[in-house]
């Protein structure tokens, strides 16, 4: 055991008991985990320089991070009349990403494409609780914006895995190998929904969830990290597996706080009780602040970048205006644009592949950083405005929410 990583432990540990005696401050733990290792990293104070041992625990945490990223997406969300909006305001961004990309190229930014990459995800885990706490999560307008998000970060992992990842098959042969990905995936799928359906098998499995055997949270590790490596085989960053393995364990299971109301509370345990929050102190650590602030082309970055994660994921929500009504609808733009860990993620990447400079990931991250502490509370106020409006209507009377 490490010193360090007791330090880092003890962060952890502390950052949600200061929050929670401080619940009229705003901020997600996930940011005041980053800002935190930065203090403690060698950045500030040097107290703590990541070692084997949190180094490895961070790789697992990111990879739960990701699994729980896609245990989030819930496919039914894109069914329908919601689901082809979802595909029209994804295409724009995919469109609007990929115009970045050629100005970040064309301006001499290291890793522009990956940098533009990175803009087409937003944080469903942190936008949900701001839904949540507006009352809009179950609302039309809370629908779009979590169906929106999902299609964002599913599109963000496919990209990064297709296009960054560290192989020299050409695009076509990753295509292939993707497909096969997916086929790997549904036999996985089948077998084990044919399992659940052998009455034996099914309740073995039941009978040892709760137990010390904790079955089900060990196969889910399991499959974690036996597709993450399958990816890794592929030829595919290794994210593409946790999160794929995500979405499958959420497809096979649409509804676990019905059918297994623990499975969904152990896996948080798990993750955020322990992993994630190991990957989020550590990547505090690692990020070059003094590189950033020192840098004013890199600073200058921050408010250019904070601007394209407005235009390639806010721009493009517009087009479900038609839905709702203006304040809502500035809402969703503003909450589609709220992005943080993936930011981080793609920053790790990308300094351990050699691609993004140590300044241009801090740049990013810092941008992360001020969507995350800008946009939710506007888009709270608007949210709640809109409700309050709603509730003031006579009785009987209904809204346009055509009219903006």
């Amino acid at each position: 055991m490490s010193s360090g990583l007791v330090l880092v432990l003890a962060v952890a540990a502390a950052i949600p008991l200061l929050l929670g005696l401080v619940p009229r401050l705003p901020l997600p733990g996930a940011l005041v985990e980053i800002v935190a290792g930065v203090v403690i990293g060698p950045s500030v104070l040097g107290w703590v320089h990541p070692d084997e041992t949190i180094r490895a625990l961070s790789v697992l945490g990111l990879s739960f991070l990701l699994f729980l990223a896609g245990f989030e997406v819930d496919v039914r969300r894109f069914r329908g009349r919601v689901g082809r909006q979802v595909l029209t305001a994804l295409s724009g961004s995919l469109l609007l990403a990929g115009g970045a990309g050629v100005i970040f190229n064309a301006t001499g930014m290291r890793g522009g494409v990956l940098v533009a990459i990175a803009l087409l995800a937003t944080s469903l885990g942190l936008i949900v609780p701001v839904l949540a706490d507006a009352g809009a999560l179950h609302r039309p307008v809370g629908v779009l914006i979590v169906a929106g998000a999902s299609a964002g970060e599913v599109a963000a992992v496919v990209a990064l895995s297709l296009g960054v990842a560290g192989s020299d098959i050409p695009l076509a042969g990753r295509l292939l190998l993707l497909g096969l990905l997916l086929v790997l995936l549904v036999l996985v799928g089948t077998v084990v929904l044919g399992a659940e359906h052998v009455r034996r098998v099914a309740a073995l499995v039941d009978r040892l969830a709760d137990t010390s055997a904790q079955i089900r949270i060990r196969l889910t590790v399991l499959l974690v990290a036996g597709v993450a490596l399958a990816a890794a085989g592929l030829g595919f960053e290794a994210i593409l597996g946790a999160f794929l393995a995500g979405v499958l364990v959420r497809t096979l299971d649409p509804e676990p706080e019905v059918s297994h109301p623990r499975y969904p509370i152990k896996l948080e345990a798990v993750g955020f009780g322990l992993l994630i929050p190991v990957f989020f102190v550590t990547s505090g650590m690692t990020l070059d602040i003094g590189g950033l602030i020192e840098d004013p082309s890199a600073l200058a970055g921050v408010p250019l970048l904070v601007a394209a994660l407005l235009i390639v994921r806010g721009v493009p929500a517009l087009v479900f205006g038609r839905e709702l009504p203006r304040s809502e609808l500035l809402a969703t733009c503003l909450l589609q644009a709220t992005s943080l860990p993936f930011l981080l993620t793609i920053s790790q990447i990308g300094i351990e592949m050699g691609v993004l400079e140590r300044t241009t990931a801090a740049a990013l991250v810092a941008a992360g950083i001020v969507s995350v502490l800008v946009f939710p509370p506007i888009a709270l106020r608007l949210l709640a405005s809109a409700s309050d409006a709603s509730s003031a209507l006579p009785v009987g009377s209904t809204v346009d929410v055509r009219s903006r």
